[in-house]
């Protein structure tokens, strides 16, 4: 989880185990007023590093860079058994654990298709469990053209709220991501504002937003006010620079202010990098996780 404190402060950090759920160790920590800080928690979207090599080389890669988390987008489908067990004991070996995946195909926001969405979702969870994964990412599934106003957004509503409680039971977290339209010209929920909404209306602490910063910003932009008007509703944050989806500071999104203002927010989630390194990937990512660190 992310600190109850400045970035500044984690200049002086010093190492400490923190028992988390769903395998989130491995934090950092700082003494600050006799209490031991607990540190920024990092992760990475694995399919941005396919292109670099194996799924098992760029664990090896993303653990050299300082991470102790990766997320998912269904890579586990296509696991044999033994491809299960051999990863499950080189991610435990490297003591990276998965802080969350998708690998869901149905949409909240379909009206009509709820039961289908309900199915899927508890069908998943002994999946994800398997993976020691703490949240779900949801997505909408395609806006419906000609629809009447207030439709879709009534449907997800009506669909997550007992998506939140096959969540609960199973100790796990949804999070919901809007898609901006340049990359999906098809999808429902394409911006945080509503995504918000949604999730104020559900009412649960086991339904939160991914906040795709990559995604905001090319679509509508204004970062840093959503996260300041939403922060409680924020489950994950995505990481990546517009335009390219590379690393930041290599394109217009100014990330030291982005991370400035998640710390003084009090942000207690993982952010992800979700970026194709246009350098060394472990140079890359480790300064990427460094630069969030230290803003």
């Amino acid at each position: 989880m992310l600190s109850r404190r400045t970035f500044g402060w984690m200049a002086a950090s010093v190492a400490a185990q923190v028992a988390m759920p769903h395998g989130l160790v491995g934090q950092t920590g700082s003494a600050v007023g006799g209490k031991t800080e607990p540190g920024f928690q990092f992760s990475v979207m694995m399919w941005t590093l396919n292109r670099m090599g194996s799924f098992e080389e760029n664990l090896g890669r993303v653990a050299e860079a300082g991470y102790r988390h990766v997320e998912l987008v269904g890579e586990f489908m296509r696991w044999s058994e033994a491809d299960w067990t051999r990863i499950l004991a080189r991610m435990q070996a490297l003591k990276i654990t998965v802080d969350a995946t998708s690998g869901i195909k149905a949409g909240f926001a379909v009206p009509a298709g709820g039961d289908a969405f309900l199915a899927e979702l508890k069908a998943f969870i002994p999946t994800v469990q398997r993976l020691g994964c703490g949240q779900i990412i949801l997505l909408s599934g395609k806006r419906i053209e000609g629809a009447a106003a207030g439709v879709q957004r009534a449907a997800s509503i009506e669909a997550l709220k007992p998506a939140a409680e096959i969540l609960s039971a199973a100790g796990l977290t949804g999070v919901i991501e809007p898609i901006d339209r340049l990359e999906n010209p098809t999808i429902y929920l394409d911006g945080v504002t509503e995504a918000f909404e949604i999730a104020l209306a559900v009412g649960s602490p086991k339904v939160k937003v991914l906040y795709d910063l990559y995604h905001e910003q090319r679509g509508l932009g204004n970062l840093i006010e959503k996260l300041e008007k939403n922060i409680d509703e924020v489950g994950l944050i995505h990481v990546a620079d517009v335009p390219g989806r590379h690393e930041p500071g290599t394109g217009e999104i100014n990330y030291r202010s982005v991370y400035k203002k998640l710390a003084e927010l009090h942000y207690q989630g993982v952010i992800a990098m979700e970026f194709y390194p246009t350098g060394d990937v472990v140079e890359t990512l480790r300064r990427a996780r460094e630069e969030a660190m230290h803003a």
